[in-house]
């Protein structure tokens, strides 16, 4: 999720743990602080943008590795406010600061890897946005509403009740997605297209309209389907995979690290003489946020020693307005 969420997170849970115990101002701060830390990884430089990618979301993301840094954290903050007889209640604010950020980017679809270092699997519900101000600003209000009051029996229920509205818009955002993958499945079976893997996603700052994206061997098809919409039913367009490509550019590392990274929702592409990688699962056609050129095509492809991430971005006055439109249920072709 974006900076924002996280900080309200991450102040919000520590001034639920902590209560009155110490002053709110205190509880919030270190909250925000814990919950920002995790996010400190992308100003690792890990040698091109493909590794930036893949790797973010990695160790600082692993709960058994917050774990062990809340103790001296939970030691420093209690020693620093002389409060040493809270420390133990300071441990449980702040690791549920830290080990939240880590589960609440699972709820995206980027991939975030909680079981380091005993597994390397990129985690990844796709059920929200990574900008949904549905969720961040009840997290916002109920804990500037503590602050405000210092603690008062209201402002304390005011950001529990924000946690707890977070918590069931989360639920929700799940509970949609399950709804619109049954009709994008029982749409593509209408339509004959027979889709190994299909990926649910909200569409930007929003759980009403949807995103469905289906792989069919060597093309993908992408749909999009409003919970306003009048009918049960999807219409997709199909698109070339680029698997043409694939022989020349197999024993590319950057090629191998988004194709596993984005579980298979990848295409191959050229433009001109460059060849291109592109993660499937966030933007949308033809516009994505991690296209990268790995190659030149000469005989054989040449690497380019550093990938280049190129990425695109529809227009967003034209955006929106579709964005809008959409996801009232009208229904309009993608802006392409």
């Amino acid at each position: 999720m974006d900076s924002v969420s996280q900080l309200a997170l991450g102040a919000a849970v520590s001034v639920a743990v902590m209560g009155r115990r110490t002053a709110v101002w205190k509880a919030a701060a270190w909250g925000a602080v814990a919950g920002t830390l995790p996010d400190l990884d992308v100003l690792v430089d890990h040698g091109d943008a493909i590794r930036n990618m893949v790797l973010h979301r990695g160790a600082t993301h692993s709960l058994f590795w917050l774990t062990l840094l809340s103790l001296p954290l939970a030691a420093a903050v209690a020693r620093l406010h002389g409060e040493g007889a809270l420390w133990r209640r300071w441990w449980l604010a702040l690791w549920l600061a830290l080990v939240t950020h880590p589960l609440l980017d699972t709820m995206t679809v980027y991939g975030t890897r909680l079981a380091l270092p005993f597994s390397d699997w990129p985690y990844a519900v796709g059920s929200i946005f990574i900008i949904d101000p549905l969720f961040t600003l009840p997290l916002l209000a109920g804990a500037g509403w503590a602050l405000a009051s210092r603690g008062s029996a209201r402002g304390l229920r005011a950001n529990a009740a924000g946690l707890l509205l977070g918590c069931a818009y989360l639920g929700w955002s799940a509970v949609a997605q399950a709804q619109v993958e049954r009709v994008a499945r029982a749409s593509l079976a209408a339509q004959g297209i027979t889709a190994g893997q299909v990926l649910v996603t909200p569409t930007a700052f929003n759980t009403v309209l949807w995103r469905v994206v289906a792989i069919d061997g060597a093309h993908y098809h992408e749909g999009f389907y409003s919970l306003l919409d009048e009918t049960p039913t999807m219409r997709f367009d199909r698109f070339d995979r680029g698997t043409a490509l694939a022989p020349a550019l197999q024993d590319i590392a950057g090629v191998r690290l988004v194709a596993a990274f984005s579980k298979g929702f990848y295409k191959l592409h050229a433009d001109g003489d460059e060849l291109f990688v592109t993660d499937l699962r966030m933007g949308q056609e033809p516009a994505y946020v991690f296209t990268f050129a790995v190659a030149e095509r000469h005989s054989p492809v040449r690497p380019l020693a550093t990938p280049e991430q190129r990425s695109a971005r529809l227009d967003v006055r034209l955006g929106l307005a579709w964005l809008w439109r959409r996801a009232l249920g009208e229904e309009l072709p993608p802006p392409r």
